[in-house]
C-alpha cells in the first residue's frame, strides 16, 4: 500500500540559459562565473529547478561544491580558446550566424554519439525504428519522445546530444508501436529500459500510454525506468499532482507479473539527505517496484572513496540497491569530468571494502562501450609487466558475456581505446573489443 504523503507541494519550475542573471542575483554568483555558464551553454545544455538550487547546493561552497559542479557549466569545460570566442559571439554585440556557426564546431568535437549508439538501431520492416536500441539480445532500450528532458540536466551527461534539439542527433518513439512490433518478432527480448532524457518528466497519462502496451507482450518480463527524479525532483512521487498516479500505475506493472526497476542515478550523498527524497524512496518501493542506484565515476563532484563508500550505504538504507559505478564516458566535456582507471580501480577498491554486504551488490568501475560493459576488476604486476584485468559483463554477442582479459597498465589511461591489449588476448575478444590482430 503507497503511504501516503505528509509533505506539502510545490510547483515545478525548469530554469535555463535566460535565468541565469535571475539565479546569480539570488544566490550570489559571480560576473565572471555567470560569464562561463552563459557562454558554455551554448554548447552544453543547461537546466535546473527551485528544488535543485534550493536543497542541493551548497551556495557557500561555490564553485568548488560538487552539486554546483554537477550541475551548472564550469570553466574549463570546453578546451582551447573555445569558451572566450563563444562569450564574444554572445554578447550583445555578436554575430549571431557565426555564434551558431562555432558552436556547431564545438560539438561536432564532442563525440555526440558515444559507444557505437546509432550501431544500437535496430531495422525493422525495412526502416530504422525510431526512438529504439537494441544493443544487448535480451534488453532494448526505448526512448518516448515526450520524455526526452530532465528535471535538471547534468553537466557530464553523456547523452546531451538529446536536449540541444537537433533531430538529427535525437533519439525518440513517437508512440510504442513501432516497438510492439518489433518485440513480437523477437522474442529473446524481455527487459525494456524505458530512457531518455527522463521518462518522470511526463504526466502519468502520458507514461501509461508508453508502458501499458508492453504489458500485452507476453515475452517482457522486466520493465525498467531510467531516472533522474528522485534526486533531482523527487516530488514527482509525492506531491506532484499525479505522483500518487504514477505510483499507482506501477503497480498496475508489478500486478501483470512482471518485475518494475526504478533505475534511479545518484550521483552524491546529499540526494539523498531531504526528506522529501527518502519519502519519495519509500513510496516507489511501497508499489513492489525495485530501486537500483548507479552513477558515473566523475572529477570535482565524487572522486573519493569516502563519497561513494557513504552513497552506497545510504542508499541500502534506503532500500535501494548499489548497482553500478559507472566510468565517465568519451564525450562532451569528458576532459573534465575524466578520472583515469587507475585511480578509478582504487577509489572503488577503498569505498567497496568497507562495505557492510548487503550493499556489495555494486559493480565497477564500468565501462560502457561500444562492445559491452567492461569491468575493471584490479591491476595485476607481473615481473615482465603490470596489466588491468577486464571482463566483459555484458556483450553485444552473448558467447562473450563474463570472459576475463587484460591490458597493459597505463597510469593515463580512462577509457577502453585508451588501452593496450596483452598480446595474448583471444582473437574473439580482440575483434569484438575493435583491438587489431596479433
Amino acid at each position: 500500500m503507497i503511504p501516503p504523503s505528509p509533505l506539502a507541494g510545490e510547483r515545478f519550475r525548469a530554469l535555463g540559459p535566460r535565468h541565469i542573471d535571475e539565479i546569480a542575483r539570488r544566490h550570489g554568483l559571480s560576473e565572471p562565473l555567470r560569464t562561463s555558464v552563459r557562454a558554455i551553454s551554448h554548447v552544453l545544455p543547461f537546466r535546473v529547478n527551485e528544488y535543485v538550487l534550493d536543497q542541493l547546493i551548497d551556495w557557500d561552497r561555490v564553485p568548488d561544491d560538487p552539486l554546483f559542479q554537477l550541475t551548472f557549466p564550469q570553466p574549463g569545460m570546453l578546451g582551447g580558446n573555445d569558451e572566450s570566442e563563444l562569450a564574444k559571439l554572445s554578447s550583445d554585440r555578436g554575430d549571431r550566424q557565426l555564434l551558431r556557426e562555432k558552436v556547431a564546431e564545438v560539438r561536432r568535437r564532442l563525440n555526440p554519439h558515444p559507444s557505437g549508439q546509432r550501431l544500437n538501431v535496430p531495422n525493422h520492416a525495412g526502416q530504422p525504428l525510431p526512438g529504439v536500441q537494441h544493443k544487448y539480445r535480451e534488453t532494448v532500450l526505448y526512448f518516448p519522445g515526450q520524455g526526452q528532458t530532465c528535471h535538471a540536466y547534468c553537466t557530464y551527461c553523456f547523452r546531451w546530444a538529446q536536449f540541444i534539439g537537433d533531430a538529427d542527433l535525437k533519439f525518440a518513439a513517437p508512440a510504442p508501436g513501432g516497438l510492439v512490433d518489433y518485440l513480437g518478432s523477437h522474442p529473446d527480448v524481455h527487459d525494456v529500459l524505458i530512457t531518455g532524457g527522463d521518462p518522470m518528466v511526463m504526466s502519468t497519462e502520458r507514461l501509461r500510454s508508453h508502458i501499458e502496451p508492453l504489458l500485452a507482450v507476453d515475452t517482457v518480463r522486466t520493465i525498467r525506468i531510467g531516472t533522474k527524479s528522485v534526486a533531482y525532483w523527487p516530488q514527482r512521487f509525492v506531491t506532484d499532482q499525479d505522483a500518487d498516479d504514477a505510483l499507482r500505475l506501477f503497480e498496475q506493472v508489478i500486478a501483470s507479473g512482471r518485475q518494475l526497476a526504478v533505475m534511479a542515478h545518484f550521483s552524491h550523498p546529499r540526494e539523498l539527505e531531504t526528506d522529501v527524497a527518502q519519502t519519495a524512496l519509500a513510496r516507489i518501493r511501497a508499489t513492489g517496484a525495485v530501486v537500483y542506484c548507479q552513477a558515473p565515476l566523475i572529477a570535482h563532484v565524487n572522486d573519493d572513496p569516502a563519497t561513494w563508500n557513504t552513497l552506497w550505504r545510504m542508499e541500502l538504507a534506503a532500500g535501494a540497491v548499489p548497482y553500478y559505478m559507472f566510468v565517465e564516458r568519451d564525450t562532451g566535456p569528458q576532459e573534465y569530468f575524466r578520472v583515469p582507471l587507475a585511480q578509478a580501480v582504487d577509489i572503488f577498491a577503498r569505498a567497496y571494502r568497507t562495505l557492510p554486504g548487503l550493499a556489495r551488490t555494486v559493480r565497477g568501475p564500468v565501462m560502457s562501450a561500444t562492445p559491452g560493459k567492461v569491468v575493471v576488476d584490479g591491476v595485476e604486476d607481473t615481473p615482465e609487466d603490470s596489466f588491468f584485468r577486464l571482463r566483459l559483463l555484458q556483450a553485444r554477442d552473448p558467447e562473450l558475456v563474463g570472459r576475463p582479459f587484460r591490458a597493459r597498465f597505463s597510469p593515463d589511461a580512462a577509457w577502453l581505446d585508451d588501452l593496450e591489449p596483452d598480446p595474448a588476448t583471444p582473437g574473439d575478444v580482440r575483434a569484438a573489443l575493435q583491438w587489431p590482430p596479433q
